[in-house]
Order: structure tokens, then sequence, then C-alpha cells
């Protein structure tokens, strides 16, 4: 196994886990890795395309998982801010007539 191949798998790791926590700061800087990862990988003449094509395809099935999890924490966090912008509409109706 190449260092290229051996680097995607090590950072999709890491990826996946930072996922798990939703470290969305790690996930920042692990992602940029990863697409550094994936440029050496193009450059670079694989010895063994069938070990390369499975950690590309495995970064790819977690990259879908990512952009679902980061949707759906857009969709909570936009939740909560028509919440919270509610809450103070209804705070200056409060202070308008209070």
């Amino acid at each position: 196994m190449t260092s290229t191949v051996q680097r995607l798998e090590k950072t999709g790791s890491a990826l996946r886990s930072a996922l798990a926590n939703q470290d969305w700061a790690a996930i920042g800087e692990l992602d940029l890795q990863c697409r550094q990862a994936v440029d050496e990988a193009m450059v670079e003449s694989a010895s063994d395309e069938d070990t390369l094509r499975a950690r590309m395809q495995e970064l790819l099935e977690l990259y879908r998982e990512l952009v679902s999890v980061c949707h759906a924490e857009q969709q909570r966090l936009a939740h909560e801010l028509v919440q919270l912008n509610q809450s103070q509409q209804g705070a200056k109706v409060y202070q308008l007539f209070g």
C-alpha cells in the first residue's frame, strides 16, 4: 500500500471520527487534508489501483454522509434561528405594550 493510499485511509478515518463527534472545526481542517491527499493520489502513479479505488470509494461515501449530516445540521440551526427571531419579536411587542 502506497503512502498516498495510507494517507487517504488515515485522513478519511479521522474525518469519520470528527463527523461522529460533530467537531466542525476538525472537519474543516480534515477536509483540506483529504483534498490534498486526493490531489496527490491523482498525480502519483498508483501501483495498486484496486486499493486506491476502494479508498476513493470509501471517501466518496463518507462525503455523502458528511453532506447529509451538514444539511440536517443546517436545517436544525435554521429552525433555531426562526424560533429565536420569533421570540425576539414577541419580546418587542411585549415591551411596546408592557
